[in-house]
């Protein structure tokens, strides 16, 4: 994802001191947060352009799309409300375990990015998480700076020798209350090996469930497939978190995805719900991720977070140095995106007794 960062050419930023998110330090019940002005609650509302006809579809950014750069000074104080030092600043946990699946067969859309920064930015206020690297690339591991060369206990030794998932586990350097199940290259042949493997659907399920300590959120980082692999996510998450990139291929195999997903809802998985749609790489310049927003939107309604994640070099750069734009650059639009996609998700949960 290439585009300009906070600074750049083409980004976005509030106009004012006044328009800077503002935190208040609550318990994790109820958390205080009021969006930036032309933020994702407030653009539902409001067209973010003075010539924009009445009842006009206009699509935004995280946060508004025209104002000018921010002073240096309000894009310090959203990194300290973002890194939250303090831990004053919480998110609501959900009553159950929430164990979400980011699905999408399409490679680049954003999936192990939006893992990342999700879990991160929920860690960071007062959430236990859990990253699974599904996927053999390891990318997720990667991101989050965990070693996952050859030889590292990894999810395989979970699904294919039944390695308790606490044995594999590592901790986040840097990120309380984070862990990560990495993926190393082993992972590869896991699809064929599970071919003749009892149950072989639900040996992820059954590694999480077995799992000793109980996390608020447990992302699962799937292949760019719908193989066995995928399919252990399917089984064992109750959510599809869904990145669809704001360009027309992404579209594209959408279809399919949602029948194996009712697939696998019918035969392996009945609470399985595709419950969050996010809209990421979101070009503000072009009338393409506008339309093909509105498309998303209209079709899957109120399961598309009002949060859209820019395009952001910062969003780009940060796993290059093993960390997440939340840590690499937390005053940047692309880590105030993803912040406020968090706490979308966990407000949903709270408001729906657990499950978004």
């Amino acid at each position: 994802m290439t585009s300009a960062g906070s600074g750049e050419p083409g980004s976005s930023s509030p106009a004012s001191p006044t328009s800077a998110p503002s935190f208040a330090p609550t318990s994790s019940a109820s958390p205080s947060f009021a969006p930036a002005s032309g933020a994702p609650a407030a653009a539902a509302t409001e067209h973010q352009s003075g010539d924009a006809a009445p009842g006009e579809h206009v699509s935004r950014e995280t946060p508004g799309r025209d104002e000018d750069d921010p002073p240096l000074a309000m894009e310090a104080l959203r990194a300290v409300q973002i890194l939250n030092p303090s831990g004053e600043i919480t998110m609501p946990r959900p009553d159950q375990p929430r164990v979400l699946c980011v699905a999408n067969q399409k490679g680049g859309v954003g999936k192990t990015t939006t893992t990342v920064n999700l879990a991160v930015a929920l860690a960071l206020h007062g959430n236990r998480v859990l990253v699974v690297d599904l996927d053999p690339q390891g990318n997720a591991s990667t991101g989050l700076n965990v070693p996952h060369h050859a030889g590292v206990p990894d999810v395989y030794d979970c699904l294919i020798d039944n390695v308790p998932l606490a044995e594999v586990a590592q901790p986040v350097e840097g990120i309380p209350n984070l862990f990560c199940v990495p993926a190393t290259i082993d992972l590869a042949g896991a699809e064929i090996e599970l071919v003749s493997v009892v149950a072989r659907e639900s040996r992820l399920a059954r590694a999480i469930a077995a799992h000793p300590e109980k996390f608020d959120y447990v992302f699962i980082d799937c292949p760019p497939s719908l193989g066995l692999l995928t399919v252990n996510a399917l089984c064992a998450a109750q959510e599809v978190l869904i990145p669809i990139q704001c360009e027309y291929y992404a579209l594209e195999g959408l279809n399919q995805l949602i029948n194996n997903i009712n697939l696998v809802r019918q035969h392996l998985n009945p609470v399985l719900d595709v419950s969050t749609i996010l809209l990421t790489m979101y070009d503000r310049r072009t009338r393409l991720a506008d339309a093909v927003e509105q498309d998303v939107r209209n079709h899957f309604g109120a399961k598309v977070l009002e949060a859209v994640i820019p395009r952001n070099v910062r969003v780009s750069e940060a796993p290059s140095y093993g960390q997440s734009v939340m840590t690499y650059d937390p005053g940047s639009r692309g880590a105030t995106s993803y912040f406020e996609a968090a706490l979308e998700i966990a407000m949903r949960g709270v408001n729906t007794g657990g499950t978004a």
